[in-house]
């Protein structure tokens, strides 16, 4: 009998790579989905016939007992959440609500319905914030900078409770960042991508962004979908570091990412103070050294590979849609 395993996010870009990953591996995948009146089901459109959705809330506990009950799955991957820090400025008790409370409510809902249930937590290196120490571990002090770090933080130690009061299988990746063709357009590294085939198709004439300065350890979230699935094939539940241990700034990004169309990046970038954050981060990089020794795990797309596939799916996607636009 296939085993099951429950997404919650599952639309977002971590959740459809994860999807993929365990349907290739024989899995019975339900995924849990908000109803709204308009319904993003882009990302996992080619694998959507091959799983089964239920809708559900992380802010709604009720529905998310239902949905246990329903999928009765073996693992349970807790990706939902309100991911964008800039957002978490702006709706920071929205934020507190999905990615800290929500957390809480998947936990006890595992405690009611099937404590033998494993989980995993996505945690986040903004929990790390303003830095302890450069690269950052396990061990390393969280100091988060944003409502989205803090309640990362929340949902982080819930886990780590859980786990150790209720002996529920319960562990969380740390993971640093990690994006992919699939990154939704809000985050720094896809708007990039993005306005670089525009900027290269002559669609866009330049590029508004803040802080250049900052500096991340960027990864291809297909890679990390695999380290969540290792985490709950342990032993022992751990939580652990994910990461590739190269930073790279913004600038950095630019370079990169202009560079696969032969532009120059100073010729289209400004700076705008409003998209300065009120407290940055500035250097996250990972230690991963615990993952890659006890489970194996290693990062296989490095980040001029990541940039070029990423910057290749904007060029293509919005081909197509001037295609599309011209057949009609």
């Amino acid at each position: 009998m296939a085993r099951r395993a429950l997404i919650t996010g599952v639309t977002g870009q971590d959740g459809s790579y994860l999807a993929e990953l365990l349907l290739a591996k024989g899995y019975e995948v339900y995924g849990l989905v908000r109803r709204s009146s308009t319904m993003n089901f882009e990302r996992i459109a080619h694998i959507q016939g091959e799983m089964e959705l239920l809708y559900g809330d992380v802010t709604d506990y009720h529905s998310l007992v239902t949905a246990v009950k329903q999928a009765r799955p073996a693992e349970l991957y807790n990706l939902a959440a309100q991911s964008f820090v800039h957002t978490s400025w702006t709706q920071p008790e929205l934020t507190g609500q999905v990615t800290g409370l929500g957390v809480v409510r998947v936990l006890e809902a595992i405690r009611l319905v099937d404590p033998a249930i494993r989980f995993y937590q996505a945690s986040s290196s903004e929990m790390f914030g303003m830095v302890r120490e450069v690269p950052q571990k396990e061990t390393t002090p969280f100091y988060p900078r944003s409502p989205y770090g803090f309640a990362k933080v929340y949902g982080h130690w819930a886990t780590v409770n859980y786990r150790e009061s209720y002996g529920i299988f319960a562990v969380s990746g740390i993971l640093f960042n990690h994006e992919s063709p699939r990154r939704g357009l809000e985050f720094v590294t896809r708007k990039i991508t993005d306005a670089v085939a525009r900027i290269k198709l002559g669609h866009l004439a330049e590029l508004k962004l803040g802080n250049l300065e900052a500096k991340r350890d960027w990864g291809f979230a297909g890679d990390y979908v695999d380290a969540m699935w290792r985490m709950l094939q342990e032993d022992e539940p751990t939580d652990y570091v994910i990461g590739t241990g190269q930073a790279h700034s913004v600038r950095d990004f630019l370079d990169a990412a202009f560079g696969c169309v032969d532009l120059d990046w100073g010729d289209y970038v400004v700076q705008d103070p409003v998209l300065l954050r009120p407290a940055e981060v500035e250097h996250l990089v990972a230690d991963s050294t615990l993952a890659r020794e006890r489970m194996g795990w290693e990062p296989r797309v490095d980040f001029q590979e990541l940039v070029r596939r990423m910057v290749e799916a904007d060029l293509a996607r919005i081909q197509e849609r001037g295609a599309e636009a011209r057949a009609r």
